[in-house]
């Protein structure tokens, strides 16, 4: 299974930007899908996740500017972020959690780079 993130770039600061993740598999085989993301020097932080049944949660200090989708007919997950800031820049990574003959398996995609400018 492979997840393909893309849609990153650089905005300037209070720009919007929309990024994707394609799963190779069906997106009904995941019973959660979510986003991350890493700043240099910094860990991988969870931004936001979504389940099977459509619940959406979200890191608090993020909720306001960022929204996480998924089109299941495009088999695609996304995360649209608005008002960004410099510090919003990091390596934003999706992350599934497999169900039914995936169950117990976690993926993650290779990562699309933000970069926000000031």
């Amino acid at each position: 299974v492979q997840l393909q993130a893309s849609g990153g770039g650089l905005v300037q600061a209070g720009g919007s930007l929309r990024i994707s993740c394609e799963p190779s598999e069906r997106i009904s085989r995941f019973s959660r899908m979510g986003w991350y993301r890493q700043a240099p020097g910094s860990q991988r932080e969870l931004v936001a996740t979504i389940n099977s049944g459509g619940t959406i949660e979200y890191v608090d200090s993020l909720k306001d500017r960022f929204t996480i989708s998924r089109d299941v007919a495009k088999n695609t997950m996304y995360l649209q972020m608005d008002s960004l800031k410099p510090e919003d820049t990091a390596v934003y990574y999706c992350q599934a959690d497999g169900s039914g003959y995936l169950r117990g398996r976690e993926y993650w995609g290779q990562g699309t780079l933000v970069t926000v400018s000031s």
